[in-house]
């Protein structure tokens, strides 16, 4: 009896002595989003109170966890600045410091988005410029589950020299180019990427399991050595854990490991989709349009996830697509050039998300297409200053059979004219429909027309 009384008085002391415990994603050095009320959350004892106090403000805010041992609290940000400490106290006090508040992007996908400058990019001087305190990154590293997580072995770094090199070159580019128009602004970069991944392994698992189109497409996915095929995985892991921290938006750079996919338009769009839902916002989400490269003997695949990621930067709302081909090879498939590459996020970022920019950012892209005749006259937005740059047509021309024959070109008044003398009526166009083509067609911001077809 005095055995199980001792027990008893042991088991009460620990539930009194609960520690307050705290994801990895609130720690020294992160970067919270500024003018918002951003929610932070841990674990305690059921029903022990949690004071949080942060330095920007003098008030205090309390809760209490519930019975499955969590708590959550949503506390206003102001305008960006820091650094500040936050305390979050219950039987034990934690204190984290050097926080910044600021602007918070989510940077995902696979190789290219994780590719970093120590995999010798072509800007390679600008790793000893990287001091750069206003800069942070988390890292979250490859990690595969099968059911949601809620937490992950991963911490924030500032950024210097030997952070950046191992961090996301394009998410760094990214924001250095939001600080030169936005005064120096703090920038958070939750990076959650893996090379080789199609993009079902980076959404829930019954969104694919409820859209019979998407979970067919999922189940055509083999098993590769480099890492998870099924759908989810990632997800679970490296994104999951993240759901709820305050953004401002995402960047994605994927396509690579779903060239041959049929309908990547809907798996993306959902992918998008769901990651809003879940986060509870429209966030604007800007990706990367995957370059040309020699896939094989399969001609068209790669273009097609090319045109099926510019049908979403046009069917899904704040979207936005940066096309590459113009500083890509077709024999590397991870462009060494990431500068260019985030700096064109960034500006997209600028005009649509912040308006701190105007003018001509956007590639030339095909509007409408009126049919007279033998000729097809092609319309197109962000046309200032259209050009071909070379005499060879990347245009293609068919009647109703959807036999393609190459079209002759020619500009005029920011229009294109395309005719075949094999071509009578014709009814259906495409652009740069092979693996490896590579735009010629450019307007005054000297930035690429995107592979398109008409067909659907």
């Amino acid at each position: 009896m005095k055995k199980q009384i001792l027990y008893i008085l042991f088991f009460l002391s620990q539930i009194s002595l609960a520690n307050v415990i705290l994801p990895s994603v609130f720690s020294d050095h992160m970067v919270l989003q500024q003018n918002d009320e951003v929610k932070l959350w841990g674990w305690a004892n059921a029903n022990e109170e949690v004071t949080i106090k942060t330095s920007w403000t003098n008030e205090i805010y309390k809760t209490k966890t519930n019975n499955q041992a969590k708590w959550e609290l949503f506390i206003k940000t102001p305008n960006y600045g820091g650094p500040y400490t936050v305390s979050i106290k219950g039987y034990n006090e934690i204190v984290l410091k050097d926080i910044l508040i600021g602007e918070v992007w989510l940077c995902s996908g696979q190789s290219n988005m994780e590719m970093s400058a120590s995999w010798i990019i072509k800007n390679m001087d600008e790793v000893e410029k990287a001091n750069q305190p206003n800069i942070r990154f988390f890292n979250v590293p490859k990690i595969s589950a099968t059911s949601p997580q809620e937490n992950m072995p991963a911490n924030w770094q500032v950024s210097s020299p030997e952070t950046m090199k191992n961090s996301s070159a394009i998410a760094y580019f990214f924001a250095k180019r939001i600080q030169e128009e936005y005064k120096d602004i703090p920038v958070g970069l939750l990076i959650s990427a893996w090379g080789g991944t199609p993009a079902e392994i980076w959404m829930p698992e019954e969104i694919i399991k409820n859209n019979s189109l998407i979970n067919k497409a999922a189940k055509k996915l083999k098993p590769v050595e480099w890492g998870p095929t099924e759908p989810a995985r990632a997800f679970n892991a490296m994104i999951n854990p993240l759901v709820g921290y305050n953004i401002a938006g995402a960047l994605w750079y994927q396509g690579e490991s779903n060239v041959g996919a049929k309908n990547y338009d809907k798996t993306f769009s959902a992918l998008i989709n769901s990651w809003r839902k879940l986060w509870k916002k429209e966030f604007p989400f800007y990706f990367v349009q995957i370059a040309p490269y020699k896939y094989g003997d399969d001609h068209f695949g790669g273009a097609e996830v090319r045109n099926a990621q510019r049908v979403v930067s046009k069917t899904v709302d704040k979207t936005g697509m940066v096309i590459i081909d113009d500083v890509s090879t077709i024999d590397d498939i991870h462009p060494k050039d990431k500068k260019t590459v985030g700096v064109r996020l960034a500006n997209i970022a600028l005009k649509n998300h912040y308006q701190k920019i105007s003018g001509l950012v956007e590639s030339p892209e095909i509007d409408k297409i009126d049919f007279k005749g033998n000729k097809a006259i092609l319309y197109f937005k962000n046309a200032e200053g259209l050009c071909i740059k070379d005499k060879k047509s990347l245009f293609e021309i068919s009647d109703d059979n959807k036999v393609f024959y190459t079209a002759k070109a020619k500009l005029k008044d920011e229009k294109i004219l395309l005719s075949s003398k094999k071509v009578k009526n014709p009814k259906y166009v495409r652009f740069a429909w092979k693996n490896t083509s590579q735009s010629n067609v450019f307007n005054n911001a000297n930035l690429p027309l995107s592979t398109f077809t008409t067909e659907n």
